[in-house]
């Protein structure tokens, strides 16, 4: 048995990472979020030191390391806001525990070139979710496209709507300072889905960037990209909203629907087995992805052609 602690514990994500910590079989000893409603914990176990405060449970953490007990720490667990990730890996590290951390792992390159020498140091892993990865409909098509001939690159069309109410702009989500903007914290899964499939980014071009949405074309290795990402509701199509659905996804390729709308629910419980059992994604899995939400962000805006995503279009 494992011993978890784990930050940002009254956010969103947080129950899924409680989930899969519980039902591997591994016990959760420390939680840290500055908002206390937390209630969430008692599903799982009533024994779990919880604490607003990150020096305290820094403090907490330290203590049980120095004491070689039983309750020394081996996973910290980062479900906080992305601009803290940096920070609260390196807590792990300097714990001398593995790091398992929600998207995006960082928000630049630069900061996992200064963790990849803090693991060396350290001889302690950081782990990755990049759970779209482990979705059967995603493996099945790696597989198909892997087994076929490439003439020509594939075309594909990313569309990915999810709406958020007046709250999102308020929150650290709305401030592109903390969580990279929509690019970065909606839409680095399908980022480094789309580069997992089809190869490394030959070329970046962005046609739309505002607060709530962003559209764009990538040039991969083996497909022509165009994207669009947006958390504002009067984007959605006329019959999701007949549907009462908040959340519209499509992903085509040369005009084929490629269906993967659920079988979403189980991902983070297979990512930790993964983890657990030494294969979990690392460092360097991650870093073609915040790469290129890097070099999204930083990009000049075109003006719109036919290449466009059709919604600009």
């Amino acid at each position: 048995m494992k011993n978890f602690a784990i930050t940002g514990v009254a956010g969103y994500i947080a129950p899924r990472h409680l989930d899969a910590i519980y039902k591997s079989g591994n016990r959760l000893i420390a939680a840290c979020d500055p908002h206390d409603s937390v209630g969430v914990l008692d599903r799982y176990s009533q024994n779990v030191r919880f604490f607003t405060e990150i020096e305290r449970f820094d403090r907490h953490l330290e203590k049980l390391r120095r004491s070689n007990s039983d309750q020394k720490l081996d996973y910290l667990t980062i479900c906080s806001p992305n601009y803290l990730h940096d920070a609260h890996i390196r807590l792990a590290l300097r714990l001398e525990a593995d790091a398992i951390c929600e998207k995006p792992l960082v928000a630049n390159p630069w900061h996992l070139d200064m963790l990849q020498d803090l693991e060396q140091e350290s001889g302690k892993n950081v782990y990755t979710i990049l759970q779209v990865r482990l979705h059967p409909s995603i493996i099945a098509l790696r597989k198909k496209l892997m087994q076929g001939s490439v003439n020509s690159k594939y075309n594909v069309v990313l569309t990915y709507i999810t709406s958020r109410g007046p709250w999102y702009h308020y929150s650290w989500k709305g401030d592109p300072d903390k969580s990279g903007g929509v690019g970065t914290n909606i839409g680095i899964h399908f980022f480094d889905m789309l580069i997992w499939l089809f190869g490394p980014v030959q070329n970046n071009t962005l046609h739309l960037s505002q607060k709530e949405k962003m559209s764009g074309c990538i040039e991969l290795q083996n497909a022509n990209v165009r994207w669009f990402l947006s958390t504002d509701r009067d984007d959605l199509p006329a019959d999701t909203v007949a549907q009462g659905k908040p959340t519209y996804r499509s992903i085509t390729i040369n005009g084929e629907e490629v269906e993967f709308s659920e079988g979403f629910t189980d991902l983070h419980n297979k990512s930790y087995e993964k983890i657990l059992a030494g294969e979990g994604f690392g460092t360097e899995e991650a870093r073609a992805s915040i790469e290129l939400v890097s070099q999204i962000r930083d990009a000049k805006v075109h003006p719109v052609d036919d290449f466009s995503h059709p919604m600009l279009r």
